[in-house]
């Protein structure tokens, strides 16, 4: 099994990462390929130190950063015939690519993948954790949290076959935030099955400060934007209500100051404050997720939660509508990059 992982600015997560790559009871030859974008925080010195204490740790260079392009250096210069993804923020459970290579023969698909389950070492991170495995975080998608196998529109990291990766050709490099999702596409449309399986589990550790999660999010859903533009009707519902979240609360904006203005009177005035209706059904709805369990248990966890879920949804959201009118262009996700605006030094 070649096992591919991108790596920018994660030392702080990768040493463990690539203890559970290596830790896999599986019973095949295994290499885990790093592909190494130009860290500045010590992370490709790190990767250096792994590979040489292990012969199954092969590295290559990524200078132009970008997901895409080093996953795609890294499954070219694999030579095993699966193809599994992993991320220098997840860990796996030591049963994964055996529990993996499973599915992928029992249900004859080309991409099996499992459950995120984040979590966090912080207040803030367990409240962005709690966001991502809740449905109403990041609207439902079966790796949230999903219980039911079965055939799914796109896979979290994924377990690949190699033949199929080359036939559909591989990752789209053009595509730097839901690339995963476009290669399933084409995976799906070539005839191949995409499978999700609850009993694979993968632990991700989400962004540590709102500001990575708001340039996270922001970046993520101009991306999606563009895949919106590029492949109309094949994106799932689920991605519009964020975008429809902002534009609602814009309309109430302008219907507010309007009628603080006397501009909007009488019924008129009356109609448009039907705008409010969504609003407070989406306040009320963030307020009732926060005081539940799904808040959290203390006073801080309800409050870092009713906080994160609307950052998540608004960033989202606005990213959504500048990547469906203008595209993506060349937007970046520089949440791992500290103060830096670029993934290049």
């Amino acid at each position: 099994m070649s096992f591919v992982m991108p790596v920018l600015n994660e030392r702080d997560y990768l040493r463990r990462a690539v203890e559970t790559v290596l830790s896999q009871d599986v019973d095949a030859p295994t290499e885990l390929i790093l592909a190494l974008g130009p860290s500045n925080d010590g992370t490709t010195e790190l990767a250096r130190e792994l590979a040489a204490a292990d012969e199954r740790i092969v590295l290559v260079d990524n200078p132009a950063a970008d997901i895409p392009v080093g996953l795609n250096l890294a499954i070219r210069a694999g030579s095993h015939p699966t193809v599994v993804r992993v991320d220098a923020h997840s860990e796996l459970d030591p049963s994964y690519a055996r529990r993996a290579l499973q599915t992928l023969d029992r249900v004859k698909a080309a991409n099996v993948g499992g459950v995120m389950r984040a979590d966090g070492r912080t207040p803030f991170q367990r409240a962005v954790a709690r966001a991502y495995n809740s449905p109403i975080g990041l609207g439902g998608g079966a790796y949230h949290g999903g219980t039911h196998e079965g055939e799914a529109e796109s896979a979290y990291l994924g377990v690949m076959r190699r033949g199929v990766l080359e036939e559909v050709g591989l990752f789209d490099e053009s595509i730097r935030r839901g690339e995963d999702w476009e290669l399933n596409l084409r995976i799906r449309r070539a005839g191949y099955r995409v499978w999700f399986d609850p009993s694979l589990s993968v632990t991700y550790w989400p962004r540590e400060s709102w500001t990575r999660l708001v340039r996270q999010f922001t970046a993520t859903g101009r991306w999606r934007g563009e895949l919106v533009r590029r492949f109309g009707r094949g994106n799932s519902l689920r991605f519009f209500a964020p975008p429809a979240l902002v534009v609602t609360i814009l309309l109430a904006a302008v219907v507010g100051v309007l009628q603080l203005t006397g501009v909007l009177a009488g019924w008129w005035s009356a109609a448009a404050s039907l705008v409010y209706v969504p609003v407070i059904a989406y306040a009320v709805l963030i307020v009732a997720v926060a005081l539940g369990r799904g808040g959290g248990r203390g006073w801080r966890d309800k409050l870092w939660t009713a906080a994160v879920l609307p950052s998540m949804h608004l960033a989202w959201g606005w990213g959504f509508l500048g990547g469906v009118i203008g595209g993506a262009q060349d937007t970046v996700d520089t949440s791992r990059l500290g103060s830096r605006n670029t993934p290049l030094p």
